[in-house]
């Protein structure tokens, strides 16, 4: 049960993902968090986290295997919001592209996720970022670098009224490094493992809920 002027976050367990660590990360941020694949109380949270780790289509595979991909386009059709975090976020376009093989996303926003055009790969480590003006997401950061994991990501993804775009580079090549757009915020790093800097980003998002 959710302690008076305590915020519920259930982080969606669907068989992959950074589980344990975005649930003691937002845990921290003053949020009362529960890991569950339970379509009620995903859908009646103050904020569902996305994790993702792994490829693309076996993260789309888990995630439909639950419902996943429903409860998220029913949260955005409320109003309430999601968070996602690296593959998690990864699913929230419209496809993947790893190894020749596409598959379908969840279809949020348009983009095609492939594979980042640089000679070393993965990206792995801490990168700085380029956050969106007026970001909600990265408000009060002053270190502004966090930790990456992955070796594909969408490298086009147009402007649009209430959509921030943050971007990020690796190897000459630029890739969306976060987005916010309504009620979904999702990011290509893992803010879980960035220290103070992705503590504090998962506290502006906790404040929002």
């Amino acid at each position: 049960m959710t302690e008076p002027g305590r915020r519920s976050v259930v982080v969606l367990d669907y068989g992959t993902g950074n589980i344990r660590s975005a649930e003691r990360a937002v845990a921290r941020a003053g949020a009362d968090v529960t890991v569950t694949v339970d379509r009620d109380a995903a859908l009646a949270a103050d904020g569902l986290v996305v994790p993702g780790v792994g490829a693309f289509a076996a993260c789309m595979d888990g995630l439909t295997s639950v419902g996943g991909q429903q409860i998220i386009a029913q949260r955005v059709a409320e109003g309430k919001p999601v968070l996602a975090i690296c593959v998690g976020h990864q699913v929230l376009f419209s496809a993947g592209v790893e190894h020749g093989v596409r598959a379908d996303g969840c279809g949020v926003w348009p983009g095609v996720v492939e594979e980042i055009k640089a000679q070393r790969l993965p990206h792995m480590g801490w990168n700085t970022v380029v956050p969106a003006a007026g970001s909600g997401l990265f408000a009060g950061i002053e270190d502004q670098r966090f930790y990456f994991v992955h070796s594909y990501a969408v490298r086009e993804l147009a402007e649009a009224p209430q959509r921030k775009i943050t971007w990020a580079e690796h190897g000459g090549d630029r890739f969306v490094a976060a987005v916010e757009d309504g009620v979904v915020w999702s990011t290509q790093f893992h803010p879980e493992k960035s220290g103070d800097a992705g503590a504090a980003l998962i506290r502006n998002w906790v404040a929002t809920l």
